[in-house]
C-alpha cells in the first residue's frame, strides 16, 4: 500500500484522512492496516512515533461507520464495542484527541477511563452509550469491580505499548480484563520490543496473528553529553532541581509530562527568582515563540517544555537537560537528551525518578543502549532548600512577576470585582 486512497474505507474515513493531511502511510500502517482491515488479529512492533496510532484506529473506526444506521432513524442505543488500553494518561488522551479528529461527522460516543480526571465525568460518558473506551489497565480495572463498564459486546481489542504496560506491573489487570471480553473478538497488539513476557500475553489472547516488525531507526545519544539519574520522591523533585540551578551554570532545558505540570513548575521556580518560562501545546504559536525566543537569548535561564512543544526546539547553547518527570517511550528519551551537547559543546542530561519508577528507567537504559550514572543528593540538602521555600515565595519580586496578568484580568472583569478582591 502506497496511498491511503487505495484502502476500501467508508467515504467518511476518506474525507477525515484528506482533511488530516494523511496521504501516504508510514510503515506500520502500510503493513498492519491490511490485515486489520480484514479483521484479522495483528501483532505489530514498532517504537512511539511511527503512527501506529492511525493504523488501530481506522480498523475500529471502518466497523463503526460501516454499520448501517437504523431504519427508523433514531440513534442506535451503543454498547462498547472496542477497548483500547494504554500504559498512560497522557498516551490515553492522546488517542482520544486522534479520534475525535477522525471520526467527524460520524456519531461515535468516545469515553476516557483513567487515573488523575473526574471520575463522575468518566462514569457519564459510559452510561451515555460509549462505543470505545480509552483505558489504563488499573483505573478500568477498578470500574470493572464496581460492575461500571460491561465489556461483553467488544469486538476489537487494543492494547498499546504492551511491553510499556508489562514494565509498569499491568500484567495481572490486563490478564484480567482481556478474560472478560469475548473469544471471538479481534486483537492488535503493538510493542516496542518483544520479550518472552509480551510473547506469552499475546499467544494467549491473539488467534493466528499477522506479524509485522518495523525497522527502529538507529538513533544514540550524543557521546558528549554526561548522563545522570537522581531517585527522588516526587514531592522533592522541585528541591532537587532548585539545587542544582544553584550549584551549576549554565542554561536549563526541562520537560515535563503534562501542560498543568508545565505551568505548575514554571510558577514554583519564578516564585523562587528562577528566571523561567513554560512552552506547550495550550500556548499560542507567537507564544511559543516569544518563549524559545526569551531562552535563546538568556532573559529565561530556564524553559520547561512538554515533549510535543519541544519538538521544535533548536537551541546550540543548552548545558542541562532535567528529565523531571520520565518519558512516555525510550525514543522520547533520546529526543530529549539530543536537544543538549549540540554543536560539538558538552552537556549533561539528568533524569529524576521515584523508587516505581525504576523499571521505566532500565528500560530507557535497555532499548537505548545507555548507562545512567546514578547519583544521590543528600537529604539535608533538600530540606534546606524546602525551609526557604516559604520566604522566596512571599518575596517581592515574585510577586510582582504575576501581579501584571492579575490587573489584567481585573480589568476585563470591571470595577466591582476588584473592590470585592480588595475586600477579600
Amino acid at each position: 500500500m502506497n496511498n491511503f486512497s487505495e484502502l476500501e474505507l467508508t467515504p467518511l474515513l476518506h474525507r477525515n484522512l484528506a482533511r488530516n493531511s494523511y496521504v501516504q502511510p508510514t510503515p506500520v500502517q502500510a503493513q498492519s492496516l491490511p490485515p486489520a482491515l480484514q479483521g484479522l488479529d495483528v501483532v505489530a512492533t514498532a517504537q512511539t512515533g511511527t503512527g501506529k496510532t492511525l493504523a488501530f484506529l481506522l480498523p475500529i473506526l471502518l466497523k463503526l461507520t460501516a454499520a448501517a444506521p437504523p431504519k427508523d432513524g433514531a440513534r442506535q442505543h451503543s454498547s462498547i464495542r472496542a477497548l483500547i488500553l494504554a500504559p498512560t494518561r497522557e498516551l490515553a488522551m492522546q488517542i482520544a484527541d486522534s479520534c475525535a479528529k477522525m471520526s467527524v461527522g460520524a456519531e461515535v460516543r468516545t469515553a476516557i477511563v483513567v487515573g488523575g480526571l473526574s471520575e463522575q465525568t468518566q462514569i457519564n460518558a459510559l452510561r451515555r452509550g460509549a462505543q470505545i473506551v480509552i483505558a489504563t489497565p488499573g483505573r478500568l480495572e477498578d470500574f470493572l469491580s464496581r460492575r461500571l463498564v460491561d465489556l461483553s459486546k467488544v469486538s476489537i481489542a487494543v492494547l498499546d505499548e504492551a511491553d510499556r504496560m508489562l514494565d509498569m506491573g499491568f500484567a495481572p489487570a490486563i490478564e484480567k480484563i482481556l478474560a472478560l471480553l469475548p473469544k471471538s473478538r479481534q486483537s492488535l497488539f503493538f510493542s516496542a520490543t518483544m520479550d518472552k513476557t509480551v510473547e506469552r500475553l499475546i499467544q494467549r489472547h491473539s488467534t493466528n496473528a499477522v506479524r509485522v516488525a518495523v525497522q527502529k531507526t538507529s538513533a544514540k545519544t550524543p557521546d558528549q553529553v554526561g548522563l545522570q539519574v537522581y531517585e527522588v520522591e516526587s514531592d522533592r523533585k522541585v528541591e532537587l532541581l532548585r539545587h542544582m540551578l544553584t550549584l551549576e551554570e549554565g542554561s536549563f532545558l526541562v520537560f515535563a509530562r503534562t501542560k498543568h505540570g508545565t505551568d505548575k513548575l514554571t510558577k514554583r521556580l519564578s516564585s523562587h527568582g528562577v528566571r523561567a518560562v513554560a512552552m506547550h501545546g495550550d500556548r499560542s504559536q507567537n507564544q511559543r515563540n516569544q518563549a524559545l525566543a526569551g531562552f535563546r537569548d538568556g532573559r529565561y535561564r530556564v524553559l520547561v517544555a512538554t515533549d510535543v512543544a519541544a519538538r521544535g526546539i533548536h537551541v546550540d547553547s543548552v548545558a542541562h537537560v532535567i528529565n523531571f518527570d520520565l518519558p512516555q517511550a525510550p525514543d522520547d528519551f533520546i529526543h530529549r537528551v539530543g536537544r543538549t551537547g549540540r554543536a560539538g559543546q558538552k552537556g549533561s542530561a539528568s533524569t529524576f525518578s521515584t523508587r516505581s519508577e525504576r523499571g521505566e528507567v532500565k528500560r530507557i537504559e535497555r532499548e537505548c543502549k545507555v548507562i545512567l550514572e546514578r547519583r544521590e543528593v543528600s537529604p539535608a540538602i533538600l530540606n534546606e532548600m524546602a525551609e526557604t521555600s516559604a520566604a522566596a515565595v512571599a518575596a517581592a519580586p515574585a510577586r510582582k512577576a504575576f501581579q501584571p496578568l492579575r490587573a489584567t484580568h481585573d480589568r476585563a472583569r470591571g470595577p466591582k470585582h476588584r473592590r470585592e478582591r480588595q475586600r477579600s
